[in-house]
């Protein structure tokens, strides 16, 4: 097996939890695919990195991250993953709200400012949360590459609707799951 067939593994064995939830987007769900089950995994997550670098390789950034804290771990094992390589990546992290003190930044590590960058979540419905990590970006002048999640529960449309080009490394179906 490979790294995308090893990832999926980890998915459907670690991340799948099966009850009535309800989701950030407030939707209810029989299930839920708790990503960072896997995202903080110490076996999984150098798969995320690689898997994620793989799905975007054709894509020009050379930073990556995401809204707090489903992107974090992706962002972490990416930076990982290109270590050493001849594409090395920074890493950055969207905050929610800009912070009351100190530089105040709302984007933490190296700035992003003039930078070509990938957005990335761990998994979307609605693509709200991705959405609103690209306009910080945005306002912090880089250049949004794309938006790459782990497992896509329908967010797509709405980023690509956005002007965004749009990957996710697994579906709903890739998983054994129907929406």
């Amino acid at each position: 097996m490979g790294d995308h067939d090893d990832l999926r593994k980890f998915i459907t064995d670690l991340a799948v939890v099966h009850g009535r939830v309800v989701l950030s987007s407030g939707r209810e769900a029989d299930w839920y695919v708790d990503l960072r089950r896997v995202t903080l995994h110490h076996e999984a997550a150098p798969l995320v990195g690689r898997v994620m670098r793989e799905l975007t390789a054709d894509w020009a950034y050379d930073a990556v991250g995401g809204l707090t804290l489903g992107a974090d771990p992706i962002a972490m094992s990416m930076l990982h993953a290109a270590a050493g390589t001849d594409r090395p990546l920074d890493a950055f992290v969207v905050r929610k709200a800009g912070k009351a003190h100190g530089l105040q930044r709302r984007i933490e590590g190296p700035d992003v400012t003039g930078r070509r960058v990938l957005a990335v979540e761990d998994t979307s419905t609605t693509g709200q949360s991705v959405l609103t990590a690209v306009e910080a970006l945005r306002e912090a002048g880089a250049e949004v590459a794309g938006v790459a999640v782990i497992v896509d529960r329908g967010a797509g449309d709405a980023v690509r609707a956005a002007g965004l080009p749009y990957r996710a490394a697994y579906t709903l179906a890739d998983l054994g799951l129907v929406a």
